[in-house]
């Protein structure tokens, strides 16, 4: 079988640039439930697709956007989001903002090679795996990487963060 050519995205180049192992996988994306999609194209269990949420922090300490990485089947504790960065509040983003912020449209938004690295927390579940799958950077394209490269290139925080 041929080995499919694509375009770098930002995230794709982020990687590259940092020297960090990955892998690219495209799959024919739908129109909704991207992450789901990823894990059934790809032939992986939901639990090690992970989706790409943008939420708004509020509160006297911190304020402003971040990155929740949460598996594909499972929703956000908003309230765990908040206080893994020390926020008193947040908010699921508006996606206008979010594509603005990150540079991706929505069901393509990539934790890596955002317009300006937001602060990011990665679900404690994610550890449970070698490789976990995000985002490339547009729908259709995930990337497989350690966790602990994950957090490494993001400067990430671990937490419990599923609803």
């Amino acid at each position: 079988m041929a080995k499919r050519q694509h375009a770098p995205t930002p995230a794709l180049n982020a990687l590259i640039k940092a020297d960090i192992a990955h892998t690219v996988h495209h799959f024919k994306a739908g129109t909704t439930n991207f992450g789901a999609q990823a894990a059934q194209e790809l032939n992986l269990p939901e639990t090690q697709v992970f989706k790409t949420l943008i939420v708004e922090l509020s509160g006297k300490s911190t304020s402003g956007l971040a990155v929740a990485c949460l598996p594909v089947a499972n929703s956000l504790n908003l309230k765990a989001m908040a206080k893994a960065l020390g926020a008193s509040k947040a908010t699921m983003a508006d996606p206008h903002q979010a594509q603005l912020s990150t540079g991706y449209i929505p069901g393509g938004i990539s934790p890596f090679g955002q317009k300006r690295r937001l602060p990011t927390v990665l679900d404690s579940r994610a550890l449970d795996f070698e490789r976990i799958y995000v985002s490339g950077g547009k729908r259709g394209l995930d990337i497989g990487l350690t966790p602990q490269d994950f957090l490494k290139v993001l400067d990430a925080k671990v937490a419990d963060i599923l609803a």
